[in-house]
């Protein structure tokens, strides 16, 4: 618990400064990321539908997917309110509902045809995860389907220092300054990544049928599983 209210206090300290622009110079695949879970949505969702997102931030995947699917209605959860505030000026979001919210809380009131996540899942605990995982089940309607955009553990010590480096490289490579690589790194003491191996198990447990990692960039993978129905 305390790990997660560490995390809400460094991002409400930089909700400030922390824009798109930024995002993507930290981000080195950011495009394929973020279109690869645009893309897991756009395969199981009518574009009518309800869409939960998790950890919403600045409503960065929200805007995405309003994009894609201008039909559909907006729930954006987060726990911090200055970053709730930004998501509002987003095209397509001007009248989704904002909820200032714990991930460990109650979900909003669903069902939700897609429940979507970007960046946020890791700073809880594995056991947090897991139980949430559940919940995000339970909130799907059926055939729902759950993606989740996440930073993840590598499977080895050995291989998470290639994935450090491969990282470093490709923020400073898409011109990061050695500042914004430093303060990320600072934000990124508070995580609690786990392995994709891991989550795909929890999200079987969960009861989802067919979890997958569709997409997959040394620390990045984009998390997809349906709920039956």
């Amino acid at each position: 618990m305390t790990d997660n209210i560490e995390a809400l206090a460094v991002f409400d300290a930089h909700a400030g400064g922390y824009d798109d622009a930024l995002r993507r110079r930290l981000i080195p695949p950011f495009d394929d990321f973020y279109g690869a879970a645009v893309e897991a949505v756009a395969c199981r969702i009518h574009p009518r539908r309800r869409v939960l997102d998790l950890g919403a931030g600045t409503g960065l995947l929200s805007g995405f997917l309003a994009e894609a699917f201008p039909s559909a209605s907006f729930v954006l959860l987060d726990g911090v309110p200055g970053m709730l505030d930004r998501a509002r000026s987003r095209p397509g979001l001007a009248d989704a509902s904002l909820v200032v919210g714990d991930l460990r809380d109650p979900l909003p009131d669903g069902p939700f045809d897609a429940i979507v996540s970007a960046l946020a899942i890791h700073h809880l605990s594995d056991e947090q995860k897991r139980d949430l995982y559940r919940r995000v089940y339970s909130s799907l309607s059926s055939g729902g389907v759950f993606v989740n955009a996440e930073q993840v553990l590598a499977p080895s010590d050995a291989l998470e220092g290639r994935y450090t480096r491969w990282h470093r490289a490709g923020a400073l490579a898409a011109e990061a300054s050695v500042e914004e690589w430093d303060a990320a790194v600072q934000r990124m003491r508070v995580d609690r990544c786990a392995t994709v191996e891991d989550q795909l198990a929890w999200l079987r447990e969960a009861g989802f049928a067919d979890p997958d990692a569709p997409y997959r960039a040394y620390r990045f993978a984009v998390l997809v599983a349906r709920r039956e129905g």
